[in-house]
């Protein structure tokens, strides 16, 4: 891949709640600044992915009423999750001075994101908690296109979930994120990430990926070919293996 620029992920950030976004969003950054903040939400995505799935069972429990797995509890598991996967406290954000890793892009957009899950969460309650139906549709690739969808309205920073086996079509690599995914495939797990400019040099696209968790091989897992409880062929995925990516793509000039 001659135009991407391969890194080694070398870990943080840290987020506060907010609790709204009214703001008008304006920066200027650079190429370094922009893929460390991209790096960083991905890993904050994938956070909330994590922790659906985690309460998967809570979510399409048939006989539950009130599942207690309210906007501010999903927060709380999230920021939990994200300091696990990156050693970085997400409430004490604003505190954070400005770092490598802690830059004022990462201080805008973070919070931004996690008030986007927050609101895709509160606006599930109803079906999370409605009785006498088991699955409900409401899974962490569902959370993560609905909440990338309202972030990027918000800020045009742009967020895809795509896999090579895509079971929603909008989630289907183009070719560039196609061959990153083969690459990745054959090299042993790692927190890598390959980035490109786009745009003739006005976005960054950084492409991160996913691999399989223990959660996750209830849907995805084995035997393949055998339906999950949505009805979708299972892929065969094994913990620790590659299940997909989360590109990122960063305007570099917003005024």
């Amino acid at each position: 891949m001659q135009r991407a620029l391969i890194g080694l992920a070398v870990g943080v950030a840290t987020i506060a709640a907010v609790q709204c976004i009214t703001m008008e969003w304006s920066w200027a950054v650079d190429r370094a600044e922009a893929e460390e903040t991209a790096r960083l939400l991905a890993k904050l995505l994938n956070s909330g992915r994590v922790v659906i799935d985690q309460n998967q069972q809570l979510i399409d429990d048939p006989h539950k009423g009130d599942k207690g797995f309210t906007p501010e509890v999903f927060e709380q598991l999230m920021i939990e999750e994200f300091r696990r996967r990156t050693g970085i406290d997400l409430s004490t954000l604003q505190a954070a001075p400005v770092s490598v890793t802690v830059s004022p892009l990462a201080k805008e957009l973070l919070p931004a994101f996690v008030q986007a899950s927050k609101e895709v969460v509160r606006d599930a309650q109803v079906v999370i908690n409605q009785r006498g139906i088991g699955y409900k549709n409401f899974i962490p690739a569902t959370y993560g296109s609905q909440a990338s969808a309202r972030f990027s309205k918000k800020t045009n920073v742009r967020l895809k979930q795509t896999t090579l086996e895509p079971r929603n079509p909008k989630n289907t690599p183009d070719d560039y994120e196609a061959s990153v995914l083969k690459w990745l495939a054959e090299r042993p797990r790692a927190d890598a990430y390959v980035s490109e400019l786009t745009e003739g040099g006005k976005t960054l696209r950084v492409v991160m990926p996913i691999y399989y968790e223990k959660e996750c091989l209830k849907c995805h897992g084995e035997p393949k070919g055998d339906l999950d409880i949505s009805g979708y062929p299972k892929e065969g995925g094994r913990e620790g293996g590659l299940a997909g990516a989360i590109t990122v793509s960063t305007p570099l000039d917003i005024r």
